[in-house]
């Protein structure tokens, strides 16, 4: 079974940077989609950026111009570069994935368990 691991969170001052690292454990065939998503306690789980198969990325209008995302294909890890943090960006981050395991015919969608972004002065 693949599992989405991440890593890179933490507290940063306003105008900071972080970068968030999602690697997947387990044997992969086929990526259709990886992404990030984000969540604060009163909000429902939003979204923050993709890429999927053909090499289109897509961001949220919050983070245009601040948050670049970008994929390691050889080893399928992606990062979250993010940068000019500000403190609404402070959520549980969390990685995500439509894919298909080696051996199987399905796509199956898998979250990492999140990692949590803190922007405070």
């Amino acid at each position: 079974q693949v599992l989405l691991v991440e890593s890179g969170g933490g507290l940063v001052q306003p105008g900071g940077s972080l970068r968030l690292t999602c690697t997947p454990s387990g044997t992969i065939f086929k990526i259709y989609t990886m992404g990030w998503y984000r969540q604060t306690p009163n909000k429902r789980r939003e979204f923050v950026t993709n890429i999927i198969s053909d090499g289109t990325t897509t961001y949220a209008d919050s983070v245009k111009g601040r948050f670049t995302f970008s994929r390691d294909n050889l080893n399928n890890t992606h990062y979250l570069q993010m940068n000019s943090l500000k403190p609404e960006d402070t959520a549980v981050y969390y990685c995500h994935s439509a894919l298909v395991e080696a051996g199987s015919s399905a796509t199956t969608i898998h979250w990492g368990q999140g990692t949590q972004v803190t922007v405070s002065s």
